[in-house]
């Protein structure tokens, strides 16, 4: 127990420092950016003299050395102040967590879609291997691999919505419809459908190849051989011996590409209109509103931290003996 205690602290540790570090990084590299958000804010308030542009910076901190507003914005940051909007005229902490709710639900869907469709397609093409459906599943896979997000979100739309008037096409609710309880949720659900499976289909695809390649690997280990010889169930030798351990590297690649899904909905968010904070940090960076880019950095760096952690922990739920290793 002490043991389990000792690495869990070792790794929060090495967490916060690799979230300090990427927080610095990132100030560092939106700072050095070609840009100047005070001519930004000067243009917005129809005065760009020198004399306004000065107050700006002074205001805001630009007028000072790099490593001097770099301490400020950390230490800002360990007292959890994400900044200041000046372009929203908020503090961007609010402006993240009134979007952060759509984009966890946006990716969870998502994730969840890729991850169970993408380990059940694999599962069908691995234990059918040289057979109609290892082809049929292996097509369908390379072609949601090989189709960019933008062209899947935009032909869903012409065709969901537009053409059979199935499913709402921009927004995460209906506007004006003021709708409570079960009415809300179900049309949520609507809204979700189309930029969900947009976003779920490439990752699907990587993980049945991913499934399917690591089934034909396990399936020939001498367990699997030893399992089959001794006359056990086929279901049970799939669940027990091969689904087990074919799990494995699909956790790890689970784990890197949860944080990466919030990359992909920034895409995804700005086709649909979705309100999430990847449409935020789209629209800063048109803005020049840095300290929100930083801000949607910052958390998303966390998020990828913490999707890590929580691999880690599945490692040790999948394959005890990890554990027992670690």
């Amino acid at each position: 127990m002490t043991r389990l205690v000792l690495s869990v602290l070792l790794r929060l540790a090495k967490a916060v420092g690799v979230v300090l570090a990427i927080v610095l990084l990132n100030f560092v590299l939106i700072r050095l950016a070609p840009g100047d958000p005070a001519s930004v804010m000067a243009g917005q308030a129809g005065a760009a003299d020198e004399q306004f542009m000065a107050q700006l910076r002074a205001q805001f901190g630009l007028d000072k050395p790099l490593p001097a507003q770099a301490w400020s914005y950390v230490s800002g940051v360990l007292q959890g102040d994400l900044g200041f909007s000046y372009r929203q005229g908020m503090p961007v902490s609010e402006l993240i967590l009134d979007r952060l709710p759509a984009t966890l639900l946006l990716t969870g869907t998502a994730f969840a879609i890729a991850l169970i469709g993408g380990v059940l397609m694999g599962m069908v093409a691995g234990l059918n291997a040289g057979r109609a459906l290892d082809f049929i599943v292996s097509v369908v896979s390379l072609l949601f691999y090989a189709t960019p997000l933008f062209w899947v979100g935009l032909m869903s739309i012409l065709l969901f919505s537009v053409y059979l008037d199935w499913l709402p096409a921009f927004g995460m609710t209906q506007v004006g419809a003021r709708f409570t309880g079960w009415e809300y949720v179900v049309d949520v659900a609507r809204h979700l459908v189309l930029p969900a499976t947009t976003l779920g289909l490439f990752y699907m695809a990587v993980y049945a190849r991913m499934t399917r390649a690591s089934i034909l690997e396990v399936r020939d280990m001498d367990y699997v051989r030893t399992a089959r010889a001794m006359g056990l169930p086929r279901r049970r030798m799939v669940r027990s011996h091969i689904l087990r351990n074919a799990l494995l590297p699909i956790i790890t690649l689970a784990g890197i590409q949860a944080g990466q899904l919030v990359g992909g909905a920034i895409l995804t968010e700005t086709v649909f209109g979705w309100p999430g904070i990847g449409r935020l940090a789209f629209d800063a960076l048109l803005q020049r509103d840095y300290q929100v880019l930083l801000g949607v950095f910052f958390v998303t760096s966390i998020m990828v931290v913490v999707f890590n952690m929580i691999t880690d922990l599945l490692y040790r739920l999948v394959d005890p003996r990890i554990g027992a290793a670690a």
